[in-house]
Formats: structure tokens, C-alpha cells, sequence
């Protein structure tokens, strides 16, 4: 049976504060230091997807990045956010719509996701996910993404999930080129370790 996923998220996000979510981080920053070095601009469009209620967007603008979109098909996820980052929510593009769904129509430099893309289990899921992802990325544009890790969960908020090395993970985007990968022992706000599998990646055109 397909996913509501609006309706499962926003009640992950009426019934649990974000900080209280296994995969809360205080401080996104593995994630920071690998949009850091891929050398976009602080004036480049970076999109954060599956965003929510993450404090990578705080982060990313106190890096001085300007130009920064969050996508989320929570709006529960979405309004913490901006009740969060307060006056400062006006310099973000806030998105509420299902990633597979997703019509950017506009190109962004870089595509961040720590959220989303281990949610999909199903292969025609992760088909729409990249045609969004390929619709919305320049040329050259760099992805940074975080799945979970062979030794990972298996479910996470009751869904199944699929776990990812640095080479099946990079295997799923094709036309695109492995920068640099590694991986991360979250320990989640109950004291419990999560493996997750990062990957930096460019279009190759």
C-alpha cells in the first residue's frame, strides 16, 4: 500500500517536537563542511530536501550562504522551522510538496538530502525522485547525500527503509561522478547509535 507521506510526517510532527526525532542533529556538520568544500558561492541556490524542521538551514545562513530553499511535504515540519529561525525564515524559500512530485523550475547549484531518499524502497519511488533531482540540478551541480549505512536501521517512524554503501548508493545516479564519500555514527537524542553513509557527487554535464 503506497505511503501517505504528508499525512505520515505531519503526524511524526504533531506528536513529537523536533528535537525529540531519532534523527535530530544539534549541529548538521557533516553535512556543512561537505557543501562547504564543494566550492559553490555563498550566492549559489542550494536546495535542502526532506528540510523540515533540520537546523541545517539555520546553519546555512549563518555560513553566509543567501540562496536557499527547503522542501518538505510536512507543513507541521516546515512551520517549526520558520517559527524557529523567526525573522530570519523571510530569507529562506520554503517548499511544501512531495519530492517526487517536485517541479523546481528553477536549477539549483547544490541538492542536499539527509531525509528522504532511504525512505524510498520501491524502484519506480527512486525513479521519480531522480527526475525531479536531474530537473532541478545545473550542470556540474553537486548532490550531497546521507542514507542510512549497511549497519543502519531497518525502519525508521514505522517505515522500512533501504540502507546504502558508498557504491550501491553511488550506483542509483547515474551521469554522476563519486567526489568523496564516508560515513557517521549518529547518536540519536535517546542515546542510540545510527549509521549513516554520506556521499558527495557532480553531474558530470
Amino acid at each position: 500500500m503506497a505511503v501517505d507521506w504528508q499525512r505520515h510526517w505531519d503526524t511524526v510532527y504533531q506528536t513529537r517536537t523536533p528535537t525529540e526525532v531519532s534523527w535530530h542533529q544539534d549541529n548538521p556538520a557533516r553535512s556543512r563542511d561537505l557543501i562547504r568544500r564543494s566550492g559553490i558561492s555563498r550566492s549559489a541556490p542550494i536546495v535542502d530536501v526532506g528540510g523540515g524542521a533540520s537546523r541545517l538551514v539555520d546553519y546555512l545562513l549563518a555560513d553566509g550562504f543567501t540562496n536557499v530553499t527547503v522542501v518538505d511535504v510536512s507543513a507541521a515540519a516546515l512551520q517549526y522551522a520558520r517559527q524557529r529561525l523567526g525573522p530570519a525564515a523571510e530569507r529562506v524559500t520554503w517548499v511544501e510538496t512531495d519530492i517526487m512530485t517536485f517541479s523546481p523550475g528553477r536549477r539549483f547549484k547544490l541538492w542536499h538530502d539527509r531525509a528522504v531518499f532511504h525512505f524510498l524502497t520501491e524502484a519506480a519511488e527512486r525513479q521519480r525522485y531522480l527526475t525531479a533531482l536531474r530537473a532541478g540540478l545545473a550542470p556540474r551541480g553537486h548532490v550531497v547525500m546521507a542514507t542510512f549505512g549497511p549497519g543502519g536501521p531497518e525502519r525508521c517512524s514505522g517505515l522500512p527503509v533501504r540502507r546504502y554503501s558508498a557504491a550501491t548508493l553511488a550506483a542509483e545516479f547515474g551521469g554522476f561522478v563519486l567526489v568523496e564519500e564516508e560515513q557517521e555514527l549518529h547518536v540519536t537524542p535517546a542515546g542510540t547509535g545510527q549509521q549513516f553513509q554520506y556521499c558527495w557527487l557532480r553531474r558530470e554535464a
